[in-house]
C-alpha cells in the first residue's frame, strides 16, 4: 500500500469520525452524545411536526414514541399518508405518571430519549431519567408546552443541535423571531388598552368552562395585548371556571379552543382536514349554548375559535397573529397569520398544515 493511499484512508478515517455533541436542555442539564442522534425515543409523539421543522423525513429518526399523536386521527392520518412507517413505530408508555418503561427503550437501542417538560417534572418520569442515564442512554428535556414564549425556541435548536441540523433551527428561529417582534413592537409603541379575555379550552367537550391559568395560552394572551381574566380563579397552568363565574366576569373577548379529538362529543371542531364549513358550524352551536350567548363578546361579534394544538408547536407564531389582530383589529390590519401557515409549510413542513385553525364570529 503506497503512502498516498494511507493517508487518503487517514483522512476519510478521521473526517467521518462522529464528534461529540454537547447540549444544555431546558432543565439545564449537560447532556453529550456521542454524535447527533439517528434512533430517536419521543416522550412526546405529537412533537413529531415540530421534529418536521428540523429534518426532511423525521419517522426515519424514530424507533419509539408514546402515542398521544394518534389522538388527533386527521393530523395522525395525513403524517401517515407521507410516512408510512409511522404506523410501525413502537408505542411505548402511558402518560407521565406511569414513567417509562426503560427495559422495552434499552431493547430498542435508541441513541437518544427527548421528554418534555411537562413529563420531566413528574416524579416517576425523574426515576425512569436517572435510571436512562445510569444506562449511558442520554435524555433531554424541551418544552413547547408549559412555557412556550420562554422554552420554544431554546428547544428547537437542542433538537437542531441533537440531530445536526442546526442551521435548519437557526432558519425557522429567525423566521418565528421576526414575527413575533413585529406583534411585541407595535403594541409596546402603540399602547392600546388591553381586552379583557377568557379562553375556553377543549370547548364543548365537557362542562363548561376549563381555561388556561399561568403560562401556556395565558403567555400568548399577554404577549398579544390583554389580560386574561381567568388569573383570578386559576392559580395553576389549568383550572376549570363555572359558567356562572364567566357571565359575571363578561370578558371583553372570548376565544375557544378545540380540535378533532372533540368532534365524537359534539364540541368544537378545528385543525388539519376540518373544512371551513364544518368548523364553523361547530363554533355557532357552541356559542348557541345558554350562558355563552349572553356573553357580551359574542352579542358585540368579539369571538373567535382556535386549533387547540397549536400549544405544542412553534407554529403557534400564527396563533400569536391571530390573537393580536383579533384583540387590537385596527393596530394589526395588516396582519395575516394563514400568510404566516403558507410559508411554514412551503419553507419548513414535509407535511403541510392544511384544514381550518381559526374561526370569527
Amino acid at each position: 500500500m503506497t503512502m498516498l493511499v494511507v493517508l487518503a484512508l487517514l483522512s476519510l478515517t478521521l473526517t467521518t469520525q462522529a464528534t461529540p455533541v454537547e447540549i444544555t436542555d431546558v432543565m439545564g442539564r449537560k447532556v453529550t452524545l456521542e454524535a447527533p442522534a439517528r434512533r430517536i425515543v419521543m416522550g412526546a409523539g405529537r412533537q413529531l411536526p415540530v421534529l418536521g421543522l428540523l429534518h426532511p423525513k423525521p419517522a426515519s429518526l424514530l424507533v419509539a414514541w408514546r402515542g398521544d399523536f394518534k389522538l388527533d386521527p386527521a393530523q395522525y392520518g395525513d403524517w401517515a399518508k407521507a410516512f408510512p412507517e409511522i404506523d410501525a413505530v413502537p408505542v411505548i408508555g402511558g402518560n407521565a405518571a406511569d414513567g417509562l418503561p426503560v427495559e422495552t427503550i434499552v431493547t430498542l437501542k435508541p441513541d437518544l430519549v427527548v421528554l418534555s417538560l411537562y413529563d420531566a417534572e413528574a416524579a416517576p418520569t425523574r426515576r425512569s431519567m436517572t435510571l436512562l442515564e445510569e444506562l449511558h442512554i442520554p435524555v433531554i428535556v424541551v418544552d413547547f408546552f408549559s412555557h412556550p414564549l420562554e422554552n420554544s425556541l431554546p428547544s428547537l435548536k437542542i433538537l437542531g443541535r441533537a440531530i445536526g441540523a442546526e442551521a435548519r433551527a437557526d432558519a425557522f428561529a429567525a423566521f418565528y423571531q421576526s414575527h413575533l417582534d413585529l406583534v411585541r413592537d407595535r403594541l409596546a409603541k402603540a399602547k392600546p388598552k388591553p381586552p379583557r379575555v377568557f379562553m375556553h379550552v377543549h370547548a364543548g367537550g365537557m362542562p363548561c368552562c376549563p381555561t388556561p391559568g399561568h403560562g401556556v395560552f395565558n403567555d400568548m394572551i399577554e404577549l398579544a395585548g390583554a389580560r386574561n381574566v381567568a388569573l383570578a380563579h386559576v392559580p395553576g397552568l389549568y383550572g376549570d371556571v363555572s359558567l356562572e363565574r364567566l357571565i359575571a366576569d363578561d370578558p371583553d373577548v372570548y376565544v375557544a379552543t378545540g380540535g378533532a379529538h372533540l368532534a365524537a362529543r359534539g364540541g368544537l371542531v378545528l385543525g388539519p382536514d376540518v373544512s371551513r364549513h364544518d368548523a364553523e358550524a361547530s363554533f355557532d352551536k357552541l356559542l348557541a349554548n345558554p350562558g355563552l350567548s349572553q356573553l357580551t363578546a359574542v352579542r358585540q361579534g368579539r369571538a373567535f375559535a382556535l386549533w387547540h394544538m397549536f400549544n405544542d408547536t412553534p407554529a403557534h407564531i400564527a396563533m400569536i397573529e391571530f390573537l393580536a389582530k383579533a384583540f387590537h383589529p385596527d393596530l394589526f390590519a395588516d396582519l395575516d397569520p394563514q400568510a404566516t401557515i403558507d410559508a411554514i409549510n412551503r419553507d419548513f413542513l414535509p407535511v403541510p398544515m392544511t384544514g381550518t385553525y381559526w374561526v370569527e364570529r
